[in-house]
């Protein structure tokens, strides 16, 4: 289940409240982008 952002309005959308139509609810926007998350680097001696 892909995570997805508005880029216009900045909310937090699952890939199954988009279902066909890939528009924002809340503005209307069609430009998504997926929030990377924080990775942990581990670094060896």
């Amino acid at each position: 289940m892909a995570g997805y952002k508005c880029f216009q309005c900045g909310k937090k959308l699952k890939s199954e409240d988009l279902k066909k139509r890939f528009v924002c609810p809340e503005c209307g926007s069609r430009i998504f982008y997926k929030p990377r998350t924080k990775m942990k680097t581990i670094t060896t001696d």
